[in-house]
């Protein structure tokens, strides 16, 4: 069972899982077959602002780019995070948040590598041996670690109002002032983009901003069009399968309202060249739903309150915001000697599965139960029990920190002599 949802309270919610649900995200009640035309549709706009991303790479910092894209990507789980927060439904709400976050760096980043690693098998006949970071990439993996840092802070006093709030948008804006002092990529690999993107890079100044613009403002909005009737058959089709309502908020919400970012990473990662964009692709949509996405709650909470409030955590909820940093604090030292190996890649998935797959199951007795009852607790302590000795092996260690390193000199060559 979810830490978010007591027994008590699953056993109010189960029975009307589809009409409680229905009411707090607001969601027009459609059927399965709806997918069949929104499912299309999704995939249809998360290619065209891949291809603006791609094409404005050469124009501004391709970590500027990505963060732009990485906005839009997002944009429907904004909209369910709204509509939650509105509602003051805090239990759904965080579980939603926590969830996304957390198939972010638990299936997200792995699908990547093991995507990347079956088209090089394919085209090389050998292994995959890494996913080499760019040396520009150290400006979102540190990136990562200060919204964290902050995270901490957070849990630790047990809310979320609106003082946090200004300091998670202030981290952000940080985040890309620096990103837009990073130089654009070089042009020499032009004619390895497929059509699209080549066509509009070869394009006049005028023709090539126009299309990237109109790619970024089409494929965003028909994402927010499409996101809702896709999730509602979904919602559909889940009800009609008995699944239970923390669980489609939590997993099945956050899954569709990814779905860009996952086909994005997906046609990034089939080149191989290509993986280390598509990776950090899933590091911005980390560090946007850190920042501006919890931010985004306590204003809505507050505004839907008619007064500053905060929003308040109980235990269980506790455990899942240390569970979701501890994971997110786990990628980013892996990532922190600017590579990917296949061990890590594995491990973030295991972890994110074993959790994923007892979820659903109620404590009780028995083994299974007994597990049930605590796999999130012992996901979080092996979680934060890495960081530890992560942190420790950068302190006995310092060259092993590279992307500290990196920022350094990036901070130094790009941004304080731009400033």
């Amino acid at each position: 069972m979810s830490r978010f949802v007591s027994p008590r309270a699953a056993a109010v919610y189960g029975p009307t899982c589809a009409f409680f649900l229905l009411a707090a995200l607001e969601i027009r009640q459609v059927g399965p077959e709806t997918a069949l035309w929104a499912a299309p549709a999704i995939l249809l706009a998360a290619m065209m602002i891949a291809w603006a991303a791609e094409s404005a790479q050469y124009y501004v910092a391709q970590g500027f780019a990505l963060a732009i894209l990485a906005w839009l990507q997002t944009l429907p789980e904004f909209a369910v995070e709204a509509v939650l927060a509105w509602k003051q439904q805090v239990p759904l709400l965080l579980a939603n948040l926590t969830g996304a976050l957390r198939l972010l760096t638990g299936l997200g980043w792995p699908m990547i590598y093991f995507t990347a690693a079956l088209f090089h098998r394919l085209q090389y006949k050998k292994p995959l041996e890494q996913i080499d970071l760019e040396e520009e990439h150290c400006v979102e993996v540190v990136g990562l670690l200060v919204p964290l840092l902050y995270a901490f802070f957070i849990w630790w006093k047990a809310s979320l109002n609106v003082w946090d709030a200004g300091v998670l948008i202030l981290i952000y804006v940080v985040y890309l002032w620096i990103l837009s002092h990073m130089p654009p990529q070089e042009h020499e690999d032009i004619e390895e983009l497929d059509r699209i993107p080549r066509a509009i890079v070869k394009s006049s100044p005028a023709l090539r901003n126009l299309a990237i613009i109109g790619l970024f403002a089409a494929g965003g909005g028909l994402i927010y069009f499409a996101a809702e009737p896709f999730l509602g058959s979904l919602l559909a089709l889940s009800a009609m399968l008995g699944v239970p309502s923390f669980v489609f908020v939590q997993w099945v919400a956050p899954f569709v309202s990814e779905f860009p970012e996952k086909v994005s990473a997906f046609y990034w990662a089939r080149t191989i060249k290509k993986a280390p964009m598509a990776l950090m692709n899933m590091v911005s949509s980390n560090i946007n739903q850190w920042t501006l996405l919890a931010a985004m709650l306590p204003i809505v909470y507050s505004i839907s309150r008619g007064s500053l409030s905060s929003i308040p955590f109980d235990e269980q909820q506790e455990l899942e915001i240390l569970m979701t940093i501890g994971q997110s604090l786990v990628g980013m030292i892996f990532l922190v000697n600017m590579k990917m190996v296949w061990w890590e890649a594995s491990a973030l998935f295991t972890l994110w599965v074993v959790q994923f797959a007892f979820s659903p199951m109620k404590p009780g007795p028995g083994a299974l139960g007994f597990i049930a009852g605590h796999i999130h607790e012992y996901v979080t302590y092996l979680y934060l029990a890495w960081a530890v000795v992560g942190f420790i092996g950068f302190i006995l260690k310092p060259s092993s920190a590279t992307a500290f390193h990196l920022f350094g000199k990036v901070w130094r060559t790009h941004v304080r002599r731009a400033a």
